[in-house]
């Protein structure tokens, strides 16, 4: 390992006995939060001891507030080095309301700081590192994209740091993460603190030999640093100054592998003496990192046991009277548990984002739904520099050199065509074939103060995602109390009825992503309305999921006029297609027009009349608009694509149920797929899909 000789001076007398101080600060409140979880005063503790002299070395080479960070649960050290007081430590284990990391609801050590440039972290593995390529490619962006300087954060040496332990670089994320960053020569640090364990597992079950950075030498421009004791604060140090100066002069990404212990149990759930034996649990107290820096300090001459101890006597005085804050502190109330799940400054289902067309003179109703969806990003991307397109295929060729000879690719169905030509390869390019790539680089460029509009190429390839959507997007601004919200929209063509789709082209999936709070969902019916709502998600402050059905995109039924450059649609007001007194049907997306052929079919031989409302939004919908209807006509039919079981529809049939069951005159009935895959074949297909006549027969017979 790369130690430090006893003739080496790195650090100074002052820094040395500074550094010891912040190392037995962030011990101390490790011991002080098992004493308060044995006496049920807080709800969990995990341990950062071991790993606090390469934590204190990162924290006093790193700038706070100016440098970002994206920190594991072990890293109370590097915390207090930045600036993370005792106290804010301590309302954090208790879950006060004036908690910084995330107001009481993260686990404590889940760290967060807004004024310390700390963006917060869920208790996931792996998740954090395409995150942080995203918030060290909003430096990048920022570096390139001149009209952007004085919108967003950054002094143009900004380095992002992320950290993890050697266990969850077996995350396929990480690897994902140190290609796109070594790919696009970003500046940021990964440190990896290998203290040999993953909980239990040892590190050569872990990892193929045994050491993660062996397996890293071919990623160019990374600065592979291995094998640095992380026990010793001046090693640690040497490491750091090399690899921040690596990326503060924009050189690429740097590595850092340091070797550190393990001295208490992974958390106070688990005994690692169950599988760690007393020989090795013993070694390893010889390198604590406290235990060699105080021996450090007393070798050199820079302080005298009395010394120490009065050092210490400080720190513990300085806890005590942290402990009393903290437990003072206020809590939670139950009213509490809807706030920050949404932005409540703008709310995208208020009259401020509904904006009516604008009709150029003589404009005709030819623009198909990827028109304008076309139209909208490019208009967006005009006025806010902010906003930048990525996705697979997204771009019209990465090598813009080929566009002389080329059209240009633009996606699959070509909905983003033209963007790159027009606004430059910094702001429309294509990303790996990777879909969790896609979704956690863009909720770190989000926090970071960028608007990133992002392609999933099909909603069946979503899904190596869902882990950064579920636990990472929709939690961003919950999680950390308000302070990282992550506005993304990801653009997704969903759906069948285009012959062939088969079972990996024809999928619908929206009830996965309508239960999850902190979300919004829109999947559009008009290319008119595709435009406007569009425009809304790009312009909330909310992570939208837009769903686009595919079979939609170029439908003469459903095309319309350009609408001009402003024109919004609030979320969660659904449409009047029809108006009736008979029966309420509610649909949305591809079935829109399924059934409103089906209802004109009926009245033909019928006299009656139906209410047919398009959602347009499913997440939030408008009850207010279903209520009204289904009062007046006392019947519900709900049409939608997805599968039957389970499906978005079944939602609405409960709640109409519950709330209108007064009102009702008959059952609620609902049309919808069959429970099974979509096939390859287009018997199998249609006989699975839901078709005009099978809408004709339920509103015939509701």
């Amino acid at each position: 390992m790369n130690q430090t000789t006893e003739k080496t001076t790195v650090l100074s007398a002052g820094q040395l006995r500074s550094a010891y101080r912040n190392m037995y600060l962030s011990r101390r409140l490790d011991d002080r939060e098992i004493s308060l979880k044995r006496q049920n005063r807080i709800y969990f503790q995990i341990s950062g001891a071991g790993h606090e002299a390469v934590l204190t070395a990162a924290g006093m080479v790193m700038r706070p507030a100016h440098d970002y960070f994206m920190s594991y649960y072990r890293d109370r050290a590097l915390m207090t080095q930045l600036g993370m007081t005792a106290t804010e430590v301590l309302l954090a284990a208790v879950g006060s309301t004036e908690d910084v990391t995330s107001a009481g609801r993260q686990m404590p050590c889940h760290w967060g700081h807004r004024a310390l440039n700390v963006i917060s972290k869920s208790s996931c593995t792996g998740t954090q590192f395409l995150q942080g390529v995203g918030a060290a490619e909003a430096s990048w962006y920022r570096e390139r994209v001149g009209e952007v300087q004085d919108l967003i954060d950054g002094s143009g040496d900004e380095v992002m740091m992320v950290t993890t332990g050697e266990g969850t670089t077996s995350e396929g994320e990480f690897f994902e993460a140190l290609n796109t960053a070594s790919n696009k020569k970003l500046p940021i640090i990964f440190l990896v603190e290998d203290n040999g364990y993953a909980i239990s597992v040892p590190v050569e079950v872990q990892t193929a030999g045994g050491s993660i950075s062996e397996l890293l030498k071919g990623y160019p421009d990374l600065k592979l640093i291995q094998d640095v004791d992380g026990c010793d604060v001046e090693a640690s140090y040497l490491a750091f100054q090399e690899a921040a100066a690596w990326c503060r002069e924009r050189r690429g990404p740097a590595l850092i592998h340091a070797h550190v212990v393990r001295p208490y149990s992974h958390s106070m759930s688990d005994d690692e003496s169950n599988y760690r034996p007393s020989s090795e649990r013993e070694s390893d107290a010889l390198r604590d990192p406290l235990r060699v820096t105080k021996l450090l300090l007393t070798k050199r001459g820079i302080c005298t046991e009395e010394e120490i101890n009065e050092l210490e006597k400080s720190v513990d005085e300085e806890i005590e009277a942290a402990t009393r804050a903290a437990l003072n502190a206020p809590t939670p109330e139950a009213a509490d548990i809807y706030q920050y799940i949404y932005d409540e400054a703008k709310d995208p289902s208020s009259s401020a984002f509904e904006s009516a067309p604008v009709y150029a003179e003589g404009e005709s109703a030819n623009k198909t739904m990827v028109d304008l969806i076309n139209a909208c990003l490019r208009d967006e991307m005009a006025v806010d520099p902010r906003m930048l397109v990525f996705g697979q295929d997204v771009a019209d060729a990465s090598r813009e050199e080929v566009l002389e000879d080329c059209k240009g690719k633009g996606g699959v169905f070509k909905v983003t065509h033209g963007l790159q030509s027009r606004f430059g390869v910094n702001r429309v390019f294509n990303s790996p074939l990777a879909e969790a790539n896609i979704v956690g680089r863009a909720i770190g460029l989000a926090e970071r103060g960028l608007r990133p509009v992002v392609e999933i190429q099909f909603l069946d390839y979503i899904w190596p995602a869902f882990q950064q959507i579920r636990n990472e997007l929709a939690t961003a601004r919950w999680r950390s109390g308000g302070d990282w919200p992550a506005p993304v929209v990801i653009r997704v063509p969903s759906g069948g009825y285009l012959k062939g789709g088969a079972p990996y082209h024809s999928q619908s999936a929206e009830t996965l992503f309508t239960h999850i709070p902190g979300l919004r969902v829109v999947m559009p019916s008009t290319a008119l309305d595709a435009n406007g709502l569009l425009r809304t998600a790009i312009r909330c402050d909310d992570p939208v999921i837009f769903l686009e059905p595919k079979h939609l995109y170029r439908q003469t039924y459903n095309k319309g006029s350009y609408p001009g450059p402003d024109h919004m649609i609030p979320l969660g007001k659904g449409k009047r297609v029809m108006s009736g007194d008979d029966l309420t049907l509610i649909t949305y997306g591809a079935l829109v027009h399924r059934s409103t052929t089906a209802v004109k079919q009926v009245l033909k031989t019928q006299d009656r009349s139906v209410d047919l409302i398009d959602l347009r939004t499913l997440a939030p919908y408008d009850w207010e608009m279903i209520s009204e209807s289904v009062k007046r006509t006392g019947r519900a039919l709900i049409v939608h694509e997805e599968s039957k079981a389970w499906g978005y529809g079944a939602e609405i049939a409960s709640r109409i149920s519950e709330e209108l069951f007064e009102w009702l005159d008959a059952p609620v009935r609902r049309v919808a797929s069959a429970d099974v895959f979509v096939g390859y074949h287009p018997t199998l297909e249609d006989a699975t899909l839901p078709q005009v006549a099978d809408v004709k027969r339920a509103v015939e017979s509701q």
